[in-house]
């Protein structure tokens, strides 16, 4: 690499760290114009939004002509499957099962390695409060400690054990750093927190998933502590590269080198990219500010040549670790794509994914599953939608191949049931005629499922949103077919975490699910009609109403907790703290008994080890799974800590009478926070554990961490 990287010209290093993007699908605002010029004359390191074997070989043959001959880099946003589409990761994060989830990403990785690309930009990790912003769809929720798992999940099922496999990807953490935490809840608005936070919270998924190997990692669009992401220095190089100790390449968001001219702190785009190199990036994203730029700077004496020349080792070390320069054509068999697109294996997963999404907030009078002879009537605008049943960011999917609820249903019941379908409403829309047809076809049956929620446009990037109810027109679908006295289940579908404070007090029966992907009509039905159980957990809990956001089970004690005999405490006048459905939330068909829970000594020394266990009993009358999660409280610090913490979880699976001890080890890892100074430490005192079907329900007890002097 360094013969290579000593023959280059300036032009030639730089047009290393250009990322270009084509016309096979639209992601930002911007054209990069004359690709096919560009690859040629050596000006592009990287393309994305192109793909197909045919497509991205046209293009690397092009680079391959090039003076240089060095082989392009493909990217795409691949975010929650590539042709076949699984669950988005928020709802894929609600099956709490960190095995599944890897095998989603190496399942997604094979179909897009064999679809001419080497780069994915996922996993995106950023930690999120705040569900009127779009994006949370793409995260997973609202727990650092859970996220950083999934990352590690999902890193490793992109990269796989040889990045040199022509069925591995390059995975991108992003958006890096804070983005999740946008003031008001609006996309690319401004971040404001304090260090604390950012230790606390925000980074630890970002360091896990370079810490699993991570290649590259992509810029947020916020700033940070008033500098721009892609301008921080402190956070690129002194945080990333030399505290964390990463050594792929940076890349930005979208145009966001040249974005810094909006943000005020750079008035050209010379002055952006100077900054943006300076401060540890190595890839420019669409805006061609380095490629215009950079080499005038360094011809100036602006811009050292060593910082280009580091960038572009970096860059050509991952192509040569992608076995690109060995056969830049690898990934470009278009009998492999045909063989592994859409799989009935890959399906069959999608499927499995998408039973493990679902999670059922309510379900009065064991009102599911339901009986396969009854007579249904399917009422809502998303009961027979393909394309919303993908959801947002769907890359290359294709609504063709996706099963609707409509579908599913019908394929579940058979000749057994009977099924009837009427929309009732558009989903932002009333429609009076509709709205009969819907009445009607309630009246006629014994038993509704009604599908209401958000459209696949409703949430994802640029999707933010100040009222997070179901549209108007839903609810007033909702409320008329209620009055017709059938017996009614509620199935919501959405990209984020909704306020169903009305829908709560209205059904009896709640079941979220989410965005499904391409085999989610199957397994919704099959969960509704009792084939498969529900086992998801809430990663973010649902808010009461949108004036308690931001939110998150792991808020810090006041110096005035919440006490309802007093006025002067931590409340508010017309709602209670707590969310609607809180973190760790979820039911099942079955029915469980919870003991309290042991220890198995009262002192924990320093570096030593203490277990906590409950034990478990199906009361029920079928086979059912539960997830118990284990929380943790330090009650006196040298810094306030939140009033609990997740720090692990199991899954049980017990047949009906079935008991099971589940135990928890706790170590100091599990104690450790961020001190005073910021940097970690594990303390004496009292500690709380707490072991429970989620945040809210719980058994406990308390222990005391010696001191190691003790």
């Amino acid at each position: 690499m360094r013969v290579l990287l000593g023959g280059m010209s300036l032009g030639e290093k730089v047009g290393q760290l250009n990322l270009l993007a084509g016309a096979m699908d639209v992601t930002g605002m911007r054209d990069s114009g004359d690709l096919e010029g560009k690859v040629l004359s050596g000006e592009c390191g990287a393309v994305f939004n192109v793909y197909t074997a045919g497509a991205t070989r046209a293009l690397q043959e092009l680079a391959l002509r090039s003076r240089q001959g060095i082989p392009l880099i493909f990217g795409y946003d691949v975010i929650h499957g590539h042709r076949t589409i699984f669950p988005h990761p928020l709802g894929l994060s609600c099956s709490w099962n960190l095995g599944l989830i890897e095998r989603c990403a190496r399942a997604a990785a094979v179909e897009a390695a064999a679809d001419g690309l080497h780069w994915v930009f996922s996993p995106m990790v950023d930690i999120s409060h705040d569900p009127r912003w779009g994006r949370v769809a793409e995260g997973a929720g609202e727990d650092p400690w859970l996220g950083s798992k999934i990352a590690v999940a999902m890193v490793r099922g992109y990269q796989g054990e040889d990045l040199a496999d022509p069925a591995a990807v390059v995975a991108c953490v992003k958006h890096f750093a804070l983005y999740g935490a946008p003031l008001g809840g609006r996309d690319y608005h401004t971040v404001d927190m304090s260090r604390r936070a950012m230790e606390e919270t925000y980074f630890p998924p970002y360091r896990a998933a370079i810490d699993a190997g991570a290649r590259t990692v992509m810029t947020s669009f916020n700033e940070i502590d008033g500098v721009p992401a892609s301008g921080n220095r402190w956070l690129l190089t002194e945080l990333l590269r030399g505290n964390w100790g990463f050594t792929g390449w940076i890349v930005t968001d979208y145009t966001a080198v040249s974005e810094m001219k909006c943000h005020g702190t750079a008035g050209t785009d010379g002055d952006a990219a100077r900054q943006a190199i300076e401060a540890g990036v190595d890839m420019d994203m669409v805006s061609e500010a380095f490629a215009g730029e950079l080499p005038e700077l360094v011809k100036s004496g602006a811009v050292d040549e060593a910082l280009i020349d580091a960038a572009v080792m970096r860059v050509l070390e991952t192509k040569w670790d992608l076995g690109l320069f060995a056969d830049p054509f690898a990934r470009c068999d278009e009998a492999k794509a045909a063989a592994v697109m859409l799989s009935g294996q890959t399906r069959q997963l999608a499927r499995e994914a998408a039973r493990e999404a679902m999670v059922l907030l309510k379900n009065d009078n064991s009102l599911l599953p339901l009986s396969k002879d009854l007579k249904v009537a399917l009422i809502g605008p998303l009961g027979e939608s393909r394309r919303d049943m993908l959801g947002c960011w769907i890359a290359a999917g294709d609504e063709a191949h996706a099963v609707a609820p409509l579908e599913g249903i019908r394929a579940v019941l058979g000749e057994r049931g009977q099924v009837s379908f009427a929309p009732g409403c558009e989903v932002n829309d009333a429609n009076a005629e509709w709205l009969g047809q819907a009445i009607e076809a309630a009246n006629q049956a014994d038993l509704v499922i009604l599908t209401l929620g958000e459209s696949w446009q409703m949430s994802g990037e640029a999707a933010s949103r100040t009222d997070i109810r179901l549209p108007m027109c839903q609810r007033d679908l909702a409320r008329q077919i209620l009055e017709t006295g059938k017996p009614c289940v509620l199935v919501t579908l959405s990209g984020r975490p909704l306020d169903l404070s009305w829908e709560d007090s209205a059904f009896g029966a709640i079941l979220h699910a989410w965005a499904l992907g391409t085999e989610g009509g199957h397994a919704l039905a099959e969960v509704l009609f009792g084939d498969a159980a529900p086992v998801g957990k809430l990663t973010m809990g649902f808010p009461r109403s949108v004036g308690q956001l931001p939110m998150t089970y792991r808020e810090k004690p006041t110096g005035r907790p919440f006490d309802p005999a007093s006025a002067y405490t931590s409340k508010y006048l017309d709602s209670p703290n707590t969310p609607l459905f809180p973190f760790g939330h979820g039911l099942t068909y079955g029915e469980f008994h919870c003991s309290a829970v042991s220890i198995d000594a009262a002192e924990m020394s320093a570096g030593g080890v203490i277990q906590v266990s409950l034990v478990i009993t199906n009361i029920g009358k079928v086979a059912a799974t539960e997830s118990l999660q284990l929380y943790l409280r330090d009650l006196v610090a040298s810094v306030s800590r939140p009033v609990k913490e997740l720090r692990g979880f199991q899954r049980v699976t017990l047949a009906p009478g079935e008991a099971r001890t589940v135990a928890f080890a706790i170590t100091d890892a599990d104690l450790a926070f961020p001190g005073r100074d910021l940097l970690p430490v594990v303390e004496p005192g009292e500690f709380e554990a707490m072991i429970g079907v989620s945040s809210a329900v719980f058994q406990s007890v308390r222990f005391t961490r010696l001191d190691a002097a003790v």
